[in-house]
């Protein structure tokens, strides 16, 4: 098992990015992150406007997978997500989020974490589900902020990449150049304020390599679902995007044409937001398990 600790991180995905870490295909790595602003706050007094928003959404890595080529796929097992604090951080702000537009001044909140439950203001109490915000791989052309989703993962703060989720994600570069930060403590659809419950972690990830498999990636699968994940500069592109992948997915892998599997999605299939406040959108879509065996869909065939 290897060990990548949270002080070797990079802001943006890129293929020039210099490996911490080469590892074989089917290894166990595991990742250990700082915050979303690099552990910048640790009170609630912390000045806003003190933040260094040039260290936003740092991910821990990359790591070069051996034997990894453009054309392949990686597979990400998320074995473990541990938290290693026992409060997360939130803030608020004009201009941020979706109703930034209504707010005057920023706030920094500090949120405590016991019993398995963060418990916000207003004594509301709301169960954990940690969670990945950035994982990704090096695109194939320019280098990519970590803030910003797309193709190659990266930002995409989609709610279920948790602890026993399998993430797909193309291979662009020589090794992959795999990274992954921004953990959660629990986030809601959307994001709406810009942040979720941000904080420490420590990731447990099998990487492996994929040859000769085609998907509309990246995809995502857990003990009942298959997803399709897509992002782009409005909530409606991403959402085509996803439903699309989808469909292809269906008619590319089993003996429905076109048409009937768009029909498919539209009774059995569920088209979910992940976050509506990066640079580009991302949207998932959602086809259950019970349904894929139907057709005898699988991404690992």
């Amino acid at each position: 098992m290897v060990q990548i600790d949270n002080k070797q991180v990079i802001y943006a995905m890129s293929r020039d990015n210099q490996p911490v870490a080469t590892v074989k295909s089917g290894t166990d790595v595991v990742f250990n992150t700082c915050d979303c602003f690099s552990d910048q706050i640790v009170v609630k007094e912390t000045e806003f406007t003190q933040l260094d928003w040039q260290r936003i959404n740092p991910a821990t890595g990359p790591v070069f997978i051996e034997g990894a080529e453009p054309g392949d796929v990686l597979k990400v097992n998320i074995k473990r997500i541990t938290l290693t604090r026992d409060w997360a951080v939130m803030v608020t702000a004009p201009g941020l989020g979706v109703i930034g537009d209504e707010l005057t001044t920023p706030q920094v909140s500090i949120i405590p974490i016991a019993n398995d439950h963060a418990h916000l203001p207003g004594g509301v109490s709301v169960k954990l589900q940690p969670m990945i915000g950035v994982i990704g791989v090096a695109p194939g052309g320019e280098a990519i902020s970590c803030g910003t989703p797309g193709n190659h993962g990266g930002n995409m703060d989609c709610k279920e990449i948790v602890a026993g989720a399998t993430l797909w994600l193309p291979v662009n570069v020589p090794g992959a150049l795999f990274a992954l930060g921004d953990l959660h403590a629990a986030m809601g659809d959307g994001e709406v304020s810009v942040c979720g419950l941000e904080i420490t972690g420590e990731v447990t990830v099998e990487l492996s390599i994929i040859k000769g498999r085609r998907l509309p990636l990246p995809m995502l699968e857990n003990d009942d679902t298959l997803f399709t994940l897509a992002s782009a500069l409005t909530l409606d592109e991403a959402a085509n995007m996803a439903t699309r992948n989808m469909a292809h997915f269906i008619a590319d892998n089993s003996t429905l044409p076109l048409d009937d599997a768009i029909n498919v999605l539209s009774i059995a299939g569920d088209l979910q937001v992940c976050q509506v406040v990066d640079p580009l959108k991302t949207c998932r879509f959602a086809l259950p398990k019970t349904i894929a065996r139907q057709l005898a869909l699988s991404i690992a065939d």
